[in-house]
């Protein structure tokens, strides 16, 4: 499927000013994060890790899912995709991925009028 495959961290936006604004600056790491993608059908895995921790959701499209946030908190959430594109509302942010030019895109917007958003473009391995 299209979203299968593993990625690695080519570049990113607003890294540091999105793990502030979500209070988590003290999960900052400079290690390339790791992103697999297991699609089958509408249901995804969906697994990134650096070294020394793995977080992994799996989820299906339409449906609502329990979650997990980066620091563990469990969440319920239904998850969309439109235009290619998966939607997931987290509690701080809204995430948004899609394939383009086979590359995985990945942004987190967090809410309000000066919403920042954190992207992280992730090349195919």
């Amino acid at each position: 499927m299209a979203f299968t495959g593993k990625y690695i961290l080519e570049s990113q936006e607003n890294y540091e000013q999105f793990l502030e604004a979500i209070g988590l600056l003290s999960a900052k790491t400079d290690h390339k994060v790791v992103t697999e993608v297991v699609q089958d059908g509408d249901h995804f895995t969906w697994t990134q890790s650096i070294p020394n921790w793995t977080w992994s959701n799996e989820f299906t499209i339409g449906q609502e899912c329990e979650l997990q946030t980066m620091t563990g908190a469990k969440f319920t959430a239904i998850v969309t995709m439109e235009g290619g594109k998966i939607k997931i509302q987290f509690p701080q942010y809204l995430f948004t991925a899609e394939i383009v030019e086979d590359k995985l895109e990945m942004n987190c917007t967090t809410p309000g009028d000066t919403g920042l958003v954190f992207t992280r473009v992730n090349a195919r391995t």
